[in-house]
């Protein structure tokens, strides 16, 4: 085993132990999902910003930048711009769970739409969804072993490691363990996101001449007109994951919300955010430098990690390679714990509570083994951000209607649409068809929109008429602003 696959198998145990360590088993779910809504401030903060950084910062924006230039900045502008929406949006959903004990996303909807069908639909697309979110995290961590190593075998040990330690630690620990281990990585990827750009820099002696070389070399690169990357790409994509995330659409964030000790915390807490996402211009940067540095052939996801080891020697390479597993691990962590909880909590609600907690320990091991065979073949990893982000993002018109005091509008009507747009987002992405750099949820966001004002118009004609049942009344359900 070489020095550097050595430090990074020791760095991914190391991320285990600090999991697991400090408390003893969680035995209930709502201690090991919320853990009892009282985490305090910057426990919160970490599990919050911990989502910030992932493998897609790590790996996947670096290779946008290489890719497309200047058009990576998307995700510095949705993930400030969703910040602000959710100033005034995940206080309001912390405080709802707190006094009507939602411990998912599916309980909000079951709650303030009075139906157990929407919440089922929405368990199992989020569900659903999250599966290439998590492969995508499985996916970077070997991309990362395997770049620094030069080996796929220490890449696919590496994976399965990884995946053992997370079903452990999450099982044992829960949303605690998270904190922990986040607590790590972002203290990590601070750090190793610093040392690359140092690197960077002094290998080209300042970050205008970065610039100044690609002006000369790829002029393009600079403008929002990059093959496939041009002003539609950065527009849509924007749109959609701004409103997707500013709504709180991806149900595995739910529980940081959830489990914070007030709405003032996470008031706090978002106001910092938005400042934080600027870190996201250092892997831009070390994109826009590998464009002079690498082959154009060099695929986008090795990026960063081949600019790394051109710049540094291996070892320190493999030091900040362990804090891009932890970048993997923490989210997947959170992830496997989303969807566990949406489908043993909310589909399996008819199982008895402690046999649904003991299921729920079955699904986590089900789900990371599903996305560590998909993992084990590879895949892009902007590619998965995007069909995740796509695909929930469309409940985020049924979320928006569900925040106010009364609720107006029908479970059916945003059933309706919620099938309408995923299915759209799963045609539009798997049979590959012609939307030229459009993104597909927010094409798919149009039609669900219209579903939704169609089909409620119906509901309200024959409730007028009295011609059928549509359900309940939702106009009754009221509950006060925390």
């Amino acid at each position: 085993m070489t020095a550097a696959a050595f430090i990074i198998i020791a760095g991914i145990i190391l991320i285990g132990v600090i999991g697991i360590s400090g408390r003893s088993r969680e035995k209930g779910m709502s201690s090991w999902l919320v853990a009892g809504r009282g985490l305090p401030r910057w426990t919160s903060w970490f599990l919050q910003a911990g989502e910030s950084l992932t493998t897609f910062s790590f790996l996947g924006l670096a290779g946008i930048a290489f890719s497309g230039g200047v058009s990576a900045t998307f995700a510095v502008g949705y993930l400030s711009a969703s910040a602000i929406g959710l100033f005034f949006v995940a206080p309001r959903l912390r405080n709802l769970a707190a006094s009507r004990n939602y411990l998912t996303m599916a309980d909000f909807f079951h709650d303030r739409f009075g139906s157990r069908s929407l919440s089922v639909l929405i368990a199992i697309v989020g569900a659903v969804f999250l599966i290439p979110y998590l492969q995508l995290q499985i996916t970077g961590l070997g991309l990362i072993v395997e770049l620094v190593t030069g080996s796929a075998g220490a890449s696919g040990l590496s994976m399965v490691l990884a995946s053992a330690i997370i079903v452990v630690f999450v099982i044992v620990a829960g949303i605690r363990g998270l904190a922990r281990v986040s607590i790590f990585k972002d203290a990590g990827m601070l750090v190793g996101l610093v040392i690359v750009a140092v690197a960077v820099i002094t290998a080209f002696n300042g970050i205008p001449e970065i610039f100044a070389e690609v002006a000369v070399t790829n002029a393009s690169m600079l403008t929002a007109n990059a093959d496939g990357y041009g002003a539609i790409w950065w527009i849509s994509g924007v749109a959609i994951t701004t409103i997707g995330a500013a709504f709180n659409t991806m149900p595995h964030l739910w529980p940081p919300v959830l489990a914070a000790g007030s709405a003032r915390i996470l008031r706090s807490n978002l106001k910092w955010l938005a400042v934080y996402q600027l870190l996201l211009f250092i892997p831009i940067l070390v994109g826009m430098g590998g464009l002079i540095l690498l082959d154009p052939a060099t695929e986008g996801n090795r990026v960063l990690l081949t600019v790394a080891g051109q710049t540094m020697p291996s070892w320190l390479v493999a030091v900040v390679a362990v804090f891009g597993a932890a970048a993997a691990m923490v989210p997947a962590g959170s992830i496997v714990m989303g969807i566990s909880s949406l489908v043993s909590h909310n589909v399996l609600y008819k199982v008895p509570e402690k046999l649904r907690f003991r299921l729920n320990h079955v699904i986590i091991v089900i789900a990371v083994g599903i996305a560590l065979v998909f993992g084990l073949k590879g895949a892009d990893i902007g590619a998965l951000l995007l069909l995740t982000y796509g695909g929930l993002s469309q409940l985020a018109p049924a979320i928006a209607c569900g925040l106010g005091d009364k609720v107006k509008v029908s479970a059916i009507s945003l059933g309706s649409g919620i099938v309408v747009g995923t299915l759209l987002v799963a045609i539009i992405t798997f049979a590959e068809l012609p939307i030229g750099t459009w993104d597909s949820g927010f094409l798919a966001l149009i039609p669900n929109l219209v579903i939704v004002a169609v089909v409620e118009a119906i509901v309200r004609i024959r409730r007028k008429t009295g011609a059928g049942d549509t359900g309940p009344r939702q106009g009754e359900l009221e509950v006060p602003v925390a």
